[in-house]
């Protein structure tokens, strides 16, 4: 993410010097200071003032200079609306956070600009649409709060609803983050922590007071139509609880709406897993090679899922090594069974023969159908989803046994 120099916004006087398209669009931009503003004009997507100069810069698109507005010169960038999706990916994977403002009026319905309205805000931790995520990774928001030593963090998979919360050693937060791997950042603003400039790819600093644990209390208990917490485990994490205040908030913020599909709220606990510290990870070399490449590396040999449910969840169990043998154990044995029983469910003549090469087949191949039915429910109960993955869903179930 870009680091620019923080300005003291614009007065309503000095806004009111500009014309009543520009007042407009700086009106819209005094509410989200800290994100580029693509604003709809026709068949574009424009940029203006400082958030052309820094798009063009990120984007290596043109800049240019038309008019006058305020006794400033318009600086203009812009982009396609119908290639909008590509330049959203690569500010995404710049850190950079995008507000999207749609003509939402008829022309000529009022004597001034058409009306605009804020309707996405895309940033790299709260990513639902499939072209700008990647199929085989998760993109994780997480908020980090710190209080006496005791680190809290709270995460969210945004993408399939999955919400965590941990508390832990604060001596222990490169290798969180190592195991994590965060898309975006949440700290609160007053706090120091230098290590995360160059362990968090897009960090976001909210105020202090967001950060509360009885605000998190009260906004989870409301979510989730509880009385208390007491169900999820989480009565003795006041740390995490303030970490979860301000994640909640600022993921709804962005999608603008409640976070139906976010049902649960999992406790981890540094006892359930090996410690691994970070420079164990990067030597062990198990998502990413100490080059930081995708390949050769333990995941890059085991992954050979044909969904890319399963390479998720495999690159989360390399991170997530338990200490009960237990359950390592009886994910075995239930792979042992689907190989040698599970094929009879699925059509293939050869199941009974003896052969686990071809009743694994068979699974695969009805695998091969089955869509991202994760992330697609998720945009469901974001209505956001589109038609092509309400036909992928139907495909996918009707492939069920």
């Amino acid at each position: 993410m870009e680091k620019t120099q923080a300005k003291q916004p614009l007065t309503e006087a000095e806004i009111g010097a500009h014309t009543p398209m520009m007042q407009q669009y700086l009106r819209i931009k005094l509410q989200h200071p800290d994100t580029l503003l693509f604003y709809r004009m026709g068949d574009f997507y424009e940029l203006f003032f400082g958030d052309a100069e820094k798009a063009a810069r990120l984007l290596d698109i043109t800049l240019t200079t038309r008019g006058q507005s305020g006794g400033q010169p318009i600086r203009m960038a812009g982009v396609p609306f119908h290639a909008v999706e590509q330049y959203l990916a690569r500010l995404v994977k710049l850190g950079e956070a995008v507000v999207i403002a749609e003509q939402v009026g008829e022309p000529g319905a009022t004597k001034g600009p058409m009306e605009r309205a804020v309707s996405r805000i895309v940033t790299p931790g709260t990513l639902t649409d499939a072209a700008l995520l990647d199929d085989r990774r998760d993109a994780l928001l997480l908020a980090a709060n710190l209080h006496r030593g005791v680190l809290g963090l709270a995460w969210l998979n945004l993408a399939n609803g999955d919400f965590r919360l941990m508390q832990c050693p604060a001596e222990t937060l490169q290798a969180q983050f190592e195991r994590l791997r965060p898309a975006e950042v949440l700290i609160p603003d007053g706090l120091s922590l230098p290590l995360l400039d160059t362990l968090a790819p897009a960090l976001r600093r909210l105020a202090d007071w967001q950060f509360d644990a009885e605000t998190g209390t009260r906004l989870l208990t409301a979510h989730f139509g509880t009385r208390d917490l007491v169900g999820f485990g989480v009565e003795d994490l006041p740390v995490a609880l303030g970490a979860a205040a301000a994640l909640y908030d600022y993921a709804q913020a962005t999608q603008r709406q409640t976070l139906a599909h976010v049902t649960g709220l999992t406790v981890e606990r540094e006892s359930e897993y090996l410690r691994l510290d970070a420079a164990t990870r990067r030597n062990l070399e198990l998502t990413e090679t100490l080059r930081g490449e995708a390949s050769p590396t333990l995941l890059s040999l085991l992954d050979t899922c044909i969904t890319s449910m399963g390479s998720r969840w495999l690159r989360h169990a390399l991170h997530h090594p338990l200490r009960d043998r237990t359950v390592p154990a009886a994910r075995q044995a239930a792979v042992a069974e689907l190989a040698g029983g599970f094929a009879n469910g699925l059509g293939d003549e050869s199941a009974g023969d003896g052969h686990d090469g071809r009743r694994t087949a068979s699974v695969r191949a009805a695998l091969r159908g089955v869509a991202d039915v994760d992330r697609i429910t998720a945009r469901i109960a974001l209505r956001s989803a589109r038609p092509r993955d309400l036909s992928a869903l139907r495909d996918s179930l009707a492939r069920l046994p």
